[in-house]
């Protein structure tokens, strides 16, 4: 993870920043899904309570030079501004970016209930409780290709690192173990 490139959401009247970022989010994922990558991570360097309008995109030099290449943007292109690829800078701290997930989803709840595990009165309970607690971390929106069914990807953000820490990066650009350079 020595070099980056960013993509910035430039401002448009008509679509908010966070449905941009959606969309070139769900972009990015589908180019690493057709490329195989566990070595791209992503980081999301204007972060305050929302997720920003620039999307930071980490790894190699080969690996960037090749996600360049495939010309993934699309019709986003018009939407946003690509740097070119740079050095990330010495003496930085470094994160572990990763999805936050709720402790059970839907089809897994669903599952427990056929088994005769769990009562519907049950799930009705657990989702009250999930939805009051709630997750308040920022997320992504994406919509599936598959069944075309939206979900929420939430993002959680380790604490700073000193140090690096190699790990696996899913396509979606996350891992739960990897860090990415944070400036």
């Amino acid at each position: 993870m020595n070099h980056y490139t960013d993509i910035s959401i430039l401002p448009d009247p008509e679509f908010p920043a966070t449905v941009l970022m959606n969309s070139l989010y769900t972009k990015l994922h589908r180019v690493l899904c057709d490329l195989n990558s566990t070595r791209i991570g992503v980081s999301f360097p204007q972060h305050k309570i929302m997720l920003g309008n620039v999307l930071r995109i980490h790894g190699a030099v080969d690996d960037l030079t090749e996600l360049q290449q495939k010309d993934w943007l699309g019709g986003m292109a018009g939407y946003c501004q690509v740097s070119s690829i740079g050095d990330v800078p010495t003496g930085v701290k470094h994160r572990v970016i990763r999805r936050k997930q709720a402790t059970m989803s839907h089809s897994k709840l669903n599952r427990l209930l056929k088994r005769g595990s769990i009562t519907q009165d049950e799930i009705t309970q657990y989702k009250a409780r999930m939805f009051a607690n709630g997750l308040d971390e920022p997320y992504i929106e994406l919509q599936s290709g598959s069944n075309g069914r939206r979900h929420r990807r939430y993002i959680d953000l380790g604490p700073l690192l000193d140090k690096p820490v190699a790990g696996v990066f899913d396509q979606f650009g996350l891992s739960k173990t990897g860090t990415v350079p944070w400036f």
